[in-house]
């Protein structure tokens, strides 16, 4: 799992966040006729020589030209009482009341302050647009450490979902994800599915309660009873612009070392039953990339570990 997309207002602004308060660098910057996508990753010694296109925890923040002087212009964040549907994404932390004070320090607004309700040991930061950003503090590891001295991953990407068996048999099935860990949570009636790739061959699914130090996870929010509500419409995929929607969270990426191999592999094992919105080498302004929709209209880039080299 390569990166998360999130639309952004002003480049400016967003960029300089990212990297001064959580340690990330600019991996690559692609300029297009009317928008430009600002790659950020964590720069280590295992990492240096990959292509951006190789990694995992890639943020990519997409600015359309001209919206910084849009004083209309907002993103919608997921998180409201409409249009919901992309939740956050999540760094976890080598010391969190550390890295919560440095934030508050920079003037960074917070959703939930580690102070603030029930769980005192997570915290909701807030990006410049208003996106919601996790932060969990990490276990302590043997391994080698990575990115900045406080430690930061960006462990997760956070997205609801309407029916979990039709979401898990999507990323589990089609495009090859392991179910790491399932976490229950009867009292406020929802349940979060952790996902990952995992190519260890005795790896077992829903196993990993300590998954703190990875990346490139896609957790999979379910409000229990949204499968069997038949007034209940969906949640909105970030990109859509109906009923007055607002645009916000873009998609994930899949990366892989053939991408046209491994999309001829879905349609000639799924056929129709894959919504592809663009399919591989049809674009126009990129060729090489594809993207499909998982069941809730989410979408998912594909495209090949060398790309923009």
């Amino acid at each position: 799992m390569n990166h998360t997309c999130l639309r952004i207002k002003d480049p400016k602004v967003s960029v300089p966040f990212y990297t001064k308060n959580f340690g990330l660098s600019v991996l690559k910057t692609i300029p297009f006729a009317d928008f430009t996508l600002y790659l950020l990753g964590y720069q280590d010694a295992s990492t240096s020589k990959l292509n951006w296109a190789a990694r995992e925890g890639v943020l990519e923040l997409c600015h359309n030209h001209g919206v910084e002087n849009d004083d209309n212009f907002t993103v919608n964040n997921g998180n409201g009482k409409e249009h919901r549907g992309f939740g956050h994404i999540c760094f976890t932390v080598k010391d969190i009341a550390n890295v919560e004070k440095g934030l508050l320090e920079s003037n960074v607004k917070f959703q939930k302050k580690l102070a603030d309700g029930r769980q005192k040991n997570i915290a909701f930061a807030l990006d410049p647009d208003g996106y919601w950003i996790e932060l969990v503090e990490r276990r302590p590891t043997n391994s080698t450490e990575s990115s900045t001295e406080l430690g930061y991953l960006l462990n997760h990407t956070m997205i609801r979902v309407k029916d979990p068996k039709k979401s898990l048999d999507f990323y589990r099935n089609v495009l090859g994800f392991k179910l790491i860990a399932t976490h229950p949570k009867p009292e406020a009636k929802f349940t979060l599915y952790f996902l990952a790739y995992e190519h260890d061959p005795k790896f077992v699914e829903d196993s990993d309660n300590d998954f703190s130090n990875r990346q490139g996870i896609i957790e999979l929010t379910h409000n229990w009873g949204t499968e069997s509500d038949d007034s209940f419409e969906g949640y909105h995929n970030g990109n859509s612009t109906e009923n007055g929607a607002i645009q916000g969270y873009g998609h994930t990426c899949v990366s892989c070392k053939d991408p046209k191999k491994f999309c001829d592999e879905l349609e000639q094992e799924f056929g129709d039953k894959i919504d592809w919105s663009l399919k591989f080498d049809q674009g126009k302004a990129v060729r090489d990339i594809a993207f499909i929709r998982d069941p809730d209209g989410y979408s998912i880039e594909i495209f090949g570990h060398d790309l923009f080299a």
